[in-house]
């Protein structure tokens, strides 16, 4: 089995998520950064169950996205630290005629997979440059969960400390708090208000 420690070349996601109230005084704030906000998109992500353990035992995560922009197909794997959501990524684009329902989702079902949930969001995102760096902010409203505040650097392992302190200095900046380190999939699932998997999507 391959592991999951970071290591040279890993893709690596760095990120800190803050339910907030007022998603319209942090765009004030972005706005005041110099940042663009994009236009809003629906995002609609299928989780996966894995047939030999337990995802959410281990921390991990496989799920299909569809959103307006595309698809793609997502490995997350465990959290590395106790304060951010720090942890491996493999993502990877799903060809513009690919067809989830139809091809990818009989597949992952054919291997033993099994669609658990599905989260559904409205999303707006922003790049912020911030000590240097590219930060990518993201805006979201998300179905029978709430509206939150993602920071998210993509790094590798080398950098993980100073990444790390540039979301924190950020979110400090932009008065955020109360970091959130379930997932949007753990938070729906405790409130019992998981849809049936497959429903929810955007029409392709």
């Amino acid at each position: 089995m391959a592991s999951n420690d970071p290591g040279v070349g890993q893709r690596i996601e760095v990120e800190q998520k803050f339910p907030v109230t007022d998603l319209a005084e942090v765009e004030s704030r972005l706005l005041a950064l110099g940042a663009s906000i994009s236009p809003a998109l629906r995002e609609s992500d299928i989780y996966f169950a894995h047939p030999c353990r337990d995802f959410a035992a281990s921390d991990e995560a496989l799920r299909l996205r569809c959103s307006d922009r595309g698809q793609w197909i997502t490995y997350k794997g465990p959290k590395i630290d106790a304060t951010t959501k720090t942890r491996r990524e493999i993502d990877l684009a799903l060809p513009g005629d690919a067809d989830v329902d139809r091809q990818w989702r009989p597949l992952l079902e054919a291997l033993g997979f099994r669609p658990i949930a599905e989260v559904s969001k409205r999303r707006r995102k922003a790049i912020v440059l911030w000590q240097g760096r590219q930060i990518e902010v993201s805006l979201d409203e998300v179905d029978r969960v709430g509206t939150f505040v993602e920071l998210e650097i993509v790094t590798e392992a080398g950098d993980l400390d100073a990444a790390r302190a540039a979301i924190a200095s950020l979110a400090e900046h932009m008065r955020l708090s109360g970091s959130e380190r379930r997932s949007y999939l753990e938070l729906l699932t405790r409130q019992g208000g998981q849809p049936p998997a497959g429903q929810g999507r955007p029409a392709s």
